[in-house]
């Protein structure tokens, strides 16, 4: 599967292999319960972080792995977001430090 992310007006894409998605479920589901305690998200935190808002942090990860390099980050918070949210084809990440403001974008 591949994950289109849009930052400002650069677009990247990044290819899941479908594996992954079920392969990394015990690694999503630790990535779930450290947001069960709440999150900070920008400035906000965040109590009971939703679906949303998950692929938003996810997201915000993914942004940092795209500027650091991190080939192995950059594929597991894209697969992330496509585990949890399967119609998800794209994300427009915020890069103005508000997470929140990232947008997921369906087919």
């Amino acid at each position: 599967m591949r994950l289109d992310v849009i930052v400002q007006d650069q677009v990247f894409g990044v290819e899941v292999p479908d594996e992954l998605l079920t392969e990394a479920e015990e690694f999503f589901r630790r990535m779930d319960a450290d947001m069960d305690r709440g999150w900070q998200v920008g400035r906000e935190w965040v109590e009971r972080p939703d679906t949303t808002v998950r692929c938003q942090i996810a997201a915000d990860r993914l942004l940092t792995a795209l500027h650091t390099g991190n080939e192995a980050m950059k594929v597991m918070m894209a697969a992330y977001i496509l585990a949890r949210m399967p119609g998800v084809r794209a994300v427009e990440v915020d890069t103005e430090g508000n997470p929140l403001e990232t947008a997921l974008i369906t087919a």
